[in-house]
């Protein structure tokens, strides 16, 4: 029997922070050597961050992470134990993401990524190249200080596996998984049996899942140990790395991770018999016969031992009780975006949040997941983080002693909501938002915002001689936009004043942070003001859905507390930006001209399933052919790409939000396209028609017609005129 203890992590790691990221890399390590394991695995480019982006083309950015690596191997961290850490590295004249394996203080090999991701918000080919050498490896020189510190000059740099004197190791990198030929299917036929996966990888809505069964179909059928690792936490950007490293044997999920925490540092430990995986595969007579004719794989000798003869000292560890452990969809909404939000505001130099809380789902949505915040911050500390205790104790600025026992008091410390109602607004919402605060325990103001509305409608009145109207009392549909405008443009910049300010008001150091709360449907149909309180400092549900968040809203008035919630998910949604009269009420579903629901599907068809207008057509009349007709499918499609290219311009200065779904619109870096279209899209369009003159028949088909033209209004890109909408109201309250 050879018995094997394994240690994979989870660790927060900060783009461009070494010191922060060496310290965590460090704990690990002692951790995993305190508990007896023979390898550790980090996550992928742990010595720099994986989100430092441009900062890869840095000289300097290689060069730190020679000199922190450096730092590892002059002392005992790497005796007795393999190491896996991922680090940029340059060979010759090109930049390889790498895994460096080292042991007993000398680096044994250099493992560079072959099949880079490059898609959704992935960018690595814009800072590093693939390696395409598969049958050999070469000698690489290491950098003079590191050759002279560690009495090395070359090490092996490619692509190839390890073979230790009673276990062969190999490196899959990340992305390298799951493309259609990965790696350890021929590592597995030649013999490997540990495979250490470190990624890079950030949480998604219902992600999970692939991820986990890709690691376990990797073993199922060929045998052998994956080890994988993860960054968790938020690294300097909209992403947020879901931890959840794992290990799993022959197809069974032994060891787990946590998918959201608020430590720096997890390790998961596995202690597994290695003669179980030459025992499946021995069972297998097509696998044998595959190894039988293997394309041969590079390989390198090391003189070391990993494993121990039969034991009784522990047990060997056993497959989950369930396949794997997974959250409900609505606590993923409450765990990650909760996360990501401290570790901005501790990484920020921020002092707390400021919320506009409006009584809506949406603003509603977002103090719920502060108050969740506030809940696992305290919560950690009664478990006994020193490093959370210590990052509540500096944001709360609490006295000497005194740390934070109770979420509702922690909140109070560093959450402001405000409510900034106008004539329009109802004694409902303001009631809503006013429960909500106390429930959550946030300082709350209430603020009527009239008299500010007021000031400016003169001075317009005094430079132009008119008053605009709202058009329930016969204004033209742009004196309406106008005045919707105003107001959510005046809470922006209420809520920034009130952001600096409110700190020095009650005798606090600091900022605090402006938190946006439009969902990923207003903003895939433009359904924002442009510079209202959808621009904030960071959005923890700007890439979610209204369906989604509803759902979010109904478990969270039963699970973290919050019963008002239940209140606010009931109510239709309502911008309440125009007036309220017997015989008309604002309603976000009639300002759009869609549902919620349909807009999800227009937003996955238009981002996951690659669909332009026509093919989307085409696609719906499946879908929808039971229940419409292609007349009225064609409209509906003409209808979301006339105001999709309308608003498009909006999502060029859209809050940077966490990233939770796969058709997020958010232009920085998910979903590149360009802000200024011909949004009659006239070619597509006459397309569409044909069809459905095909289809039906039809002799006089419903157009778009020039009268359908947008009217230009304020809401406009640079000075070119582009309508924020044609019809209807562009906005969401606040």
């Amino acid at each position: 029997m050879r018995l094997i203890k394994v240690a994979t992590c989870n660790l927060n790691q900060w783009a461009m922070d070494f010191d922060c990221n060496l310290k965590n890399i460090k704990e690990s390590i002692f951790r995993a050597k305190d508990a007896g394991a023979t390898i550790r695995l980090g996550p992928e480019l742990e010595i720099t961050g994986y989100g430092c982006e441009d900062h890869f083309l840095e000289l300097d950015t290689v060069s730190h992470a020679w000199e922190c690596l450096k730092e590892i191997l002059l002392e005992d961290w790497t005796d007795g134990i393999l190491c896996s850490f991922g680090m940029p590295v340059i060979n010759g004249s090109a930049r390889y993401n790498c895994q460096v394996l080292c042991m007993n203080r000398k680096i044994i090999m250099i493992r560079p990524k072959m099949w880079l991701a490059n898609d959704g918000n992935y960018r690595e080919l814009r800072w590093f190249t693939s390696w395409k050498h598969t049958d050999q490896m070469v000698d690489f020189q290491l950098p003079q200080d590191i050759a002279d510190a560690i009495s090395q000059t070359t090490v092996p740099f490619g692509y190839g596996f390890i073979k230790f004197l009673d276990t062969t190791v190999a490196a899959e990198i990340c992305e390298e998984l799951f493309c259609p030929d990965p790696p350890h299917a021929q590592l597995a036929l030649n013999g490997v049996e540990v495979f250490m996966n470190a990624s890079g990888s950030h949480h998604q809505l219902r992600k999970l899942k692939v991820r986990m069964d890709a690691f376990i179909g990797a073993t199922q059928a060929r045998g052998g140990l994956y080890m994988y690792s993860n960054q968790q936490g938020c690294d300097g950007g909209r992403l947020y790395y879901d931890g959840c490293s794992c290990v799993v044997v022959n197809g069974d999920v032994v060891a787990q991770g946590s998918q959201f925490s608020l430590k720096d540092v997890e390790v998961v430990i596995a202690h597994v018999d290695l003669d179980a995986i030459t025992s499946l595969r021995l069972s297998s007579s097509s696998l044998q016969q595959q190894a039988s004719k293997k394309v041969d794989v590079p390989f390198i000798v090391a003189p070391y031992k990993l494993c121990q003869s039969f034991h009784l000292v522990e047990p060997i560890s056993c497959p989950l009780k369930t396949k794997f452990r997974e959250h409900k969809p609505e606590e993923e909404i409450a765990l990650g975006p909760a996360c990501w939000l401290w570790d901005y505001l501790r990484r920020s130099g921020a002092s707390g949040f400021l919320l506009p809380l409006s009584g809506g789902a949406d603003s509603s949505s977002v103090a719920a997941i502060v108050g969740c915040m506030c809940q696992l911050v305290v919560k950690e500390i009664h478990n006994g983080d020193e490093r959370v205790k210590s990052d509540a104790i500096r944001i709360g600025q609490y006295p000497d002693g005194k740390f934070p026992t109770d979420s509702k008091e922690f909140a109070k410390r560093i959450f402001y909501t405000v409510f900034m109602g106008t004539e329009n607004s109802s004694e409902t919402t303001k009631s809503r938002a006013k429960e909500l605060a106390d429930e959550v325990g946030s300082w709350h103001l209430d603020v009527c915002i009239d008299g500010v509305i007021s000031a400016l409608l003169t001075l317009f009145q005094t430079l132009t001689g008119k008053r605009p109207r709202y058009k329930v009392d016969g204004g033209s549909n742009a004196e309406n936009l106008g005045l919707q405008n105003i107001q959510a443009r005046i809470r922006m910049v209420l809520a920034f004043m009130l952001a600096s300010l409110m700190p020095w008001v009650h005798s606090k150091s600091g900022f605090y942070l402006v938190l946006g709360s439009s969902n990923v449907d207003e903003a895939l149909r433009g359904y924002l003001t442009k510079y209202d309180c959808s621009s904030a400092d960071i959005n923890p549900i700007g890439s979610i859905s209204k369906t989604d968040l509803r759902a979010f809203l109904r478990w969270a008035a039963v699970h973290l507390g919050y019963s008002s919630l239940a209140e606010v998910e009931a109510a239709p949604p309502t911008a309440e930006l125009e007036p309220i009269r017997s015989d008309y009420t604002q309603l976000d579903e009639v300002d759009m001209g869609m549902t919620y629901e349909d807009l999800s599907v227009y937003g996955r068809l238009r981002k996951i399933y690659r669909r332009g207008p026509v093919s989307m057509f085409t696609d719906l009349c499946f879908r929808w052919g039971s229940v419409l007709t292609p007349s009225e499918i064609a409209e509906k499609v003409k209808f979301f790409f006339k105001y999709y290219s309308i608003n498009r311009h909006k999502m060029t200065v859209l809050t940077p939000s966490y990233h939770a779904e796969s058709y997020s619109p958010e232009d920085n870096r998910f979903d590149l396209r360009q802000f200024l279209y011909n949004s009659r899209w006239p070619f597509q369009f006459r397309k569409i028609d044909e069809l459905v003159k095909k289809i039906n028949g039809d002799k006089v088909i419903a157009k778009f017609d020039e009268k359908d033209k947008p009217e230009l209004v304020s809401d406009q890109v640079g000075g070119m005129g582009v309508a924020a909408v044609g019809s209807g109201n562009p906005n969401v309250g606040f």
